[in-house]
């Protein structure tokens, strides 16, 4: 089974081998609560999200994601941010991957679906914003959540 390692400013951490865009996607239900997926390879909560494929848009990478992952459809709204942080790298032990992040995180509504499993999804939730600390997740995903909080669709998106 494939394990993801994240590394934040460790001068212990592999250096980067590749560099692979992607997008994370803070889908809202009609009652504002947040949807997240427990992963599949560190168990860790998060957004849905995963690598925008050749010839995609990133909208479209988003809504496929978010539907592979965990059973929602959804419709793209907005921009949290970009995070393209050199000192985070994430170790994949299946394949010696070490990729430097690069993440555009979007906004979206939910407009069908249920919260379904996935090979790359143990759990699927639907989670109210004052219950995010309650949820053990990576440093990335916390600080992509709390922007998202922060700002709430009312100030610049976060670039970084």
């Amino acid at each position: 089974m494939t394990h993801r390692i994240d590394f934040y400013n460790d001068p212990q951490a592999p250096a980067a081998n590749s560099l692979v865009p992607s997008v994370n996607v803070v889908v809202t239900n009609e009652v504002g609560d947040i949807l997240l997926r427990r992963r599949s390879d560190n168990d860790n909560w998060a957004l849905p999200g995963g690598a925008i494929d050749l010839g995609e848009s990133i909208p479209a990478a988003a809504v496929r994601e978010t539907l592979e992952e965990t059973g929602i459809t959804c419709e793209i709204r907005g921009l949290v941010g970009t995070y393209s942080d050199p000192n985070h790298v994430i170790f994949y032990t299946s394949n010696g991957e070490v990729r430097q992040e690069f993440s555009i995180v979007l906004t979206a509504r939910a407009v069908a679906g249920e919260p379904t499993p996935s090979d790359e999804s143990r759990e699927v939730r639907w989670v109210p914003r004052d219950e995010m600390s309650n949820y053990r997740m990576d440093r990335s995903m916390s600080l992509r959540i709390s922007h998202y909080l922060q700002s709430d669709g009312s100030h610049s998106p976060h670039i970084g």
